[in-house]
């Protein structure tokens, strides 16, 4: 696994450069933060799981997202937020982990 960011949940307005309509949330770029953060902002009726809408998350890269979600709780099934990446959120003894697969 590779780092990628760290998420951070926000009700602050930042300088967005996406909205994932179906999840409800509004995200930041986190390569242009100097520390890697990723803010998310959530929209009132946002359906991801309540655990990622308020608590912080660390983000990692894998080549094979299926084998890295064996056995673990998933909080998020994986979806795909832009081509060729799949993203899936998990619950790691309450830790939230975002793992990624970019193709």
């Amino acid at each position: 696994m590779k780092y990628l960011h760290f998420g951070v949940p926000t009700t602050q307005e930042k300088k967005w450069i996406g909205y994932i309509s179906e999840l409800g949330v509004h995200v930041t770029d986190p390569t242009t933060d100097p520390y890697g953060i990723e803010w998310l902002k959530f929209d009132e009726n946002s359906p991801m799981h309540e655990l990622i809408k308020t608590k912080p998350h660390a983000a990692f890269a894998v080549d094979d997202l299926d084998a890295a979600l064996v056995d673990k709780t998933i909080l998020l099934q994986p979806f795909s937020p832009m081509p060729g990446v799949r993203i899936a959120f998990i619950n790691n003894d309450g830790a939230i982990i975002e793992i990624s697969e970019s193709k």
